[in-house]
């Protein structure tokens, strides 16, 4: 028998008249009108999501990396296990890993905040709307290449062990409508380093919306959403949210994002 949806908040974003923005570590400047909305949350595992079609999926992957936090590790090791990964999930042609791991910690650990973008994501949002990818996606191509398809992914994994206090919820894109999705500025503020940004999406809430969850993620899964698809166009949105199941006192989230990008050449 299926496992019965858990209902969560989702911090959803009310559409107005002015645009709105956020920024990766001065919260306390972004201008992100939310609507919090209680939602269904699918758990994942009784039914498995597809990169192609709902735009994610959970897969096994065990790292060499021994400490996550570890910036160096995680240059050295970590990004061509992403790559591998990848390559095996997607039957791309190359995959190139675009930014260095960025680290994250639920509040109740005291360390949000602590290190660069290190705040969970508490708004439903899209990394990259499609025009911003696409630029990206030209900077990234190998030269003297053709991308015939390129495809934008994030690959998420909890190095804190279950159960997650904040875990990570997606959304089936099949079920997300372009009028669903809000043209918002995405700011990067590295502590002594210049601002810069780009149009990422936010998104407002709607009943059709599907969210999927999966509980007591290990160190050893990995968790692949996309976030661009110059063919499917089905990136799917994603959240951090309260996990009402969580009990009081557990271990709170700490978890790994590495984002790459796939070419299919022409």
């Amino acid at each position: 028998m299926a496992a019965q949806p858990v209902v969560a908040t989702i911090n959803y974003v009310a559409s107005g008249p002015e645009r709105p923005y956020y920024y990766a570590n001065a919260h306390h400047d972004d201008r992100v009108p939310l609507n919090p909305q209680p939602m269904p949350l699918t758990d994942g595992r009784a039914q498995p999501g597809l990169l192609d079609r709902e735009g994610f999926a959970l897969v096994p992957h065990v790292s060499a990396v021994e400490d996550f936090t570890d910036a160096a590790q995680v240059a050295a090791i970590h990004s061509a296990e992403i790559v591998a990964l990848l390559l095996a999930q997607t039957g791309a042609d190359q995959v190139i890993v675009t930014s260095p791991g960025i680290v994250r910690f639920s509040e109740a650990s005291g360390r949000a905040g602590s290190r660069d973008n290190s705040h969970p994501a508490r708004f439903v949002h899209v990394d990259a709307t499609a025009q911003t990818s696409a630029g990206f996606a030209a900077r990234s191509c190998p030269e003297g290449k053709v991308a015939a398809r390129y495809a934008h992914y994030n690959v998420w994994r909890t190095f804190s062990g279950p159960p997650q206090d904040v875990p990570l919820a997606v959304c089936d894109a099949r079920s997300v409508g372009p009028d669903d999705l809000i043209v918002a500025d995405a700011i990067f503020d590295p502590p002594g380093g210049p601002e810069w940004r780009f149009d990422s999406w936010v998104m407002t809430a709607n009943p059709a919306h599907r969210w999927v969850w999966f509980p007591d993620m290990t160190r050893d899964e990995a968790l692949i959403f996309k976030s661009s698809d110059s063919v499917r166009g089905n990136p799917a949105p994603h959240v951090a949210f309260d996990n009402p199941l969580a009990p009081a006192g557990c271990t709170p989230r700490a978890s790994l994002e590495m984002r790459a990008v796939a070419f299919w050449f022409a």
